[in-house]
């Protein structure tokens, strides 16, 4: 997502009346600006509302850079897009040039947000709340799973029988790994997998797995997968050496070189299906796409 900087007028007054009085808005969306280090002073980052503003005041603004994106399903109050591999979902700063937010808020304006998150590798459905009515709503039924999710992942080696982890999740403990890396762990929170064989492929010794997460951790797809031994094809986190990890992250290695690493170009695992109950409506959401050509050209 591309971001401009534009001139606020400044009497020397406080950041946050600043804020309020040249956009119009709270006090607390005021606050957000400032906390999301969006206000600058003479090139200075402003990180206090209450800081004297002296000098020349901007403000970074944030341009949609649409590419097109696949609705699959929309009513007033949300709508489901498939996302591409490689996407953020939600900006992770103003160096972002394109996220799944300039898709959202170029169709419907930036009071619309993503109601949960996919992974940047991971494809699929994701569900997007048009107002701030139905964020809360959808992200209640997230938090009470209330919304049962489907995963399609393509994992290492083969698979005999359907199975089930319930291992318990958290944050990696070693200072000297990777932040986002997580792991099993009694101190963790619960979580818990439904793996099911969909079929097996004897020339690269994989199985594609229909997954059924029935709680909601970070990367607990990904971790229980890579503790069964089962390691998704592509992963860029789980299985690897720190070094190995952020020569991917960092965009380091080529093609062919994390090919070799990793099995595949792209972390192998898709957001199949969604299937809820709003405002007493049922909706069971299958992708539209065919994951396994996707999967399959990746792994060449």
């Amino acid at each position: 997502m591309a971001y401009i900087k534009i001139k606020l007028s400044n009497n020397g007054k406080k950041a946050f009346q600043v804020l309020v009085e040249n956009l119009k808005i709270s006090i607390n969306e005021a606050q957000k600006l400032i906390d999301k280090k969006r206000l600058f002073c003479d090139g200075i980052l402003v990180e206090e509302k209450n800081k004297i503003l002296k000098g020349l005041v901007e403000l970074i603004v944030y341009e949609n850079n649409p590419k097109g994106v696949e609705i699959v399903f929309e009513n007033e109050d949300f709508a489901i897009l498939e996302k591409e591999s490689g996407i953020l979902s939600h900006p992770n700063g103003r160096h972002c040039k394109y996220s799944l937010s300039d898709e959202i808020w170029h169709l419907w304006g930036k009071g619309a947000c993503v109601a949960h998150r996919l992974d940047k590798e991971t494809s699929g459905l994701i569900l997007v709340a048009k107002n701030k009515k139905a964020q809360i709503d959808l992200k209640s039924l997230f938090e009470k799973k209330l919304v049962q999710k489907e995963y399609l992942a393509l994992a290492h080696g083969k698979i005999e029988k359907n199975f089930i982890v319930d291992k318990a999740i958290n944050l990696a403990k070693n200072y000297d790994d990777v932040k986002t890396r997580m792991q099993i762990c009694k101190e963790g929170k619960q979580a818990i997998t439904e793996f099911k064989i969909l079929e097996y492929f004897p020339k690269i010794n994989a199985t594609l797995l229909l997954c059924k997460p029935l709680t909601g951790r970070q990367h607990q797809i990904r971790v229980h997968l890579h503790y069964k031994n089962h390691t998704i094809l592509g992963d860029p986190l789980y299985g690897l050496s720190k070094e190995q990890i952020e020569s991917i992250l960092d965009e380091k290695l080529s093609p062919k070189e994390r090919l070799k690493l990793t099995g595949a170009l792209r972390l192998c695992l898709h957001s199949y299906r969604l299937k809820f109950q709003y405002k007493n409506q049922n909706f069971d959401i299958n992708s539209k796409i065919n994951i396994k050509e996707i999967f399959n050209n990746s792994i060449k």
